[in-house]
């Protein structure tokens, strides 16, 4: 989910967001359960999306136009701010209260961080929430904070395994790999075999988590309010991603790029495998690798000595809570969030829906891919929905950098990254 776009797009970005939004500070709008016209809203409402322009981008502009052709007095300001930038932008804005969106599509780590800076506004009772015993009980409990509603579920996800069929099937496979063991020696039978890579990796936290989970490890026993990221488990896990780089199967990759990298050498058929979730698919598609869809594989992710575990992830919408146009805010939310919008995100490109209803509309159930991920989905392991757990990623993030770039071995790297987890979890043995 990590990329980036030009300098300039960013601030051309900030500069619409500024110009549109009125600013924060002051009391929350009270939440307004019913509006007797909601066609009659009127207002501008900025949003933030954090989508993927090109392959993304389109399909949420389409549902705008539909949005803004019901709600005719209502205009929408949209403004894509790349994934990998937004938290820190919109926690920004938020606290200076100039150049916030009214409406930001927040990754669900960094909903309950928001909401408990006081940067969002409750939702219980407003008409931004619409059937909210249709959603899935994953992502719902998300959107929550201290007994309050702050979001709205609009995607989740989690990782698979990607892979090209082709050259597995050259490489001497008919299966995907069901192991971590078996994963390094498909990718070094591709490397000899086709001479393509085997699996290319994606320096990114997010993707480090099926590596820690499948051997029983995670980042913190939030029950127990103790940082776990330093444990045996971990350790063996940094050590299997090392060999896989250390043995060829996978390339060293770049530490930073690598998410781009990944993807053009599996579109293009010079990598075969690759983790990554249903938000890439639309890009993958349009690979010449793929132009046969049919030669696209989709597998949970490999199990190590434990389990098979892929994180949960996902994308909420949240109100700013210092907005100018909180009833056309709610309004947006609420339309961007129905079954029939969900499902029209699951049909074109394959993000997948949070409510119950829209996998039974027959474009979602007819959806190989959304097929394919929603079991997966449903066996992915929950993240801590905390304060701290859109801070818990950089930490991890640097200490993945520092093991691929040589800098600090396994253990190194997870003592590295308990010390910074403790400055942030201070109260947490």
């Amino acid at each position: 989910m990590r990329r980036l776009l030009p300098p300039a797009a960013v601030v051309a970005a900030l500069a619409l967001a500024v110009a549109a939004c009125g600013g924060g500070g002051g009391d929350p709008a009270p939440p307004a359960a019913s509006v007797a016209d909601p066609s009659q809203v009127s207002g501008e409402v900025t949003w933030w999306d954090t989508t993927r322009p090109e392959s993304e981008g389109p399909t949420f502009q389409a549902l705008i136009k539909e949005f803004q052709a019901k709600y005719p007095k209502v205009k929408v300001n949209y403004v894509n701010v790349p994934s990998d930038q937004a938290q820190n932008q919109f926690q920004t804005a938020a606290q200076s209260g100039t150049g916030a969106p009214d409406v930001i599509r927040s990754e669900v780590a960094w909903t309950s961080q928001f909401a408990s800076l006081g940067y969002l506004q409750p939702l219980d009772g407003s008409r931004a929430v619409d059937k909210p015993e249709d959603f899935l009980p994953g992502p719902l409990s998300s959107t929550e904070y201290d007994g309050k509603t702050y979001a709205v579920p609009q995607v989740t996800d989690t990782l698979a395994l990607i892979y090209n069929k082709r050259l597995l099937k050259e490489a001497g496979h008919d299966e995907p790999p069901a192991t971590v063991a078996e994963l390094k020696q498909v990718a070094l039978d591709v490397k000899a075999r086709t001479g393509a890579a085997g699996l290319a990796l994606n320096v990114d936290s997010y993707f480090l988590l099926p590596f820690m989970y499948g051997e029983g490890g995670d980042l913190l026993d939030v029950a127990g309010k103790k940082i776990v990221v330093n444990s045996p488990a971990n350790v063996k896990a940094m050590e299997t991603v090392a060999d896989l780089i250390s043995s060829g199967a996978a390339p060293k990759p770049a530490i930073t790029e690598s998410y781009a990298n990944a993807m053009t050498a599996l579109k293009e058929g010079k990598a075969a495998m690759i983790y990554n979730g249903p938000w890439a698919l639309s890009e993958i598609y349009q690979g010449k690798e793929f132009r046969d869809k049919a030669n696209l594989g989709i597998a949970p992710v490999p199990a190590g000595t434990v389990k098979a575990g892929a994180p949960t992830g996902g994308w909420n919408l949240a109100v700013y809570a210092g907005s100018k146009n909180i009833p056309a805010a709610y309004e947006f939310v609420r339309f961007m969030t129905t079954t029939e919008a969900q499902a029209r995100i699951a049909k074109e490109i394959s993000l997948l829906p949070t409510r119950a209803s829209a996998y039974a509309d027959p474009d979602v159930r007819g959806n190989p891919d959304v097929a394919v991920f929603k079991p997966i989905m449903d066996t992915a392991v929950p993240r801590p929905w905390i304060p701290e757990g859109g801070q818990l990623f950089q930490p991890l993030l640097e200490g993945y950098q520092a093991l691929v770039g040589g800098m600090s071995g396994p253990a190194d790297m997870l003592r590295q990254v308990d010390e910074r987890y403790r400055g942030i979890m201070k109260d947490w043995s």
